[in-house]
């Protein structure tokens, strides 16, 4: 009689086998502990001088624009009532 394997199922459980070594790897694995000197990445940023975000400095371009419109605004009505 001859013997039929069953190529799926071990497909499946070779492939289980792989996941669970690689989980297994992967939870032991330990992070690279470096010294770090903590009162100079403390100074480099005392020392480094403050950068505005995007955001503020978007809003300021705004709200620059927005005062130089007004400026427009008030001297071409200053303008017209001079015409008049």
């Amino acid at each position: 009689m001859a013997i039929t394997r069953l190529e799926r199922k071990g497909r499946k459980n070779k492939s289980r086998a792989k996941n669970r070594v690689n989980t297994i790897k992967r939870l032991n694995q330990a992070p690279v502990i470096k010294n770090v000197d903590v009162e100079e990445i403390k100074k480099s940023f005392e020392a480094a001088p403050k950068q505005k975000t995007a955001k503020k400095a978007k809003a300021e371009k705004v709200e620059e624009k927005v005062e130089e419109v007004k400026a427009e605004a008030t001297t071409a009505e200053k303008k017209e009532d001079s015409a008049e």
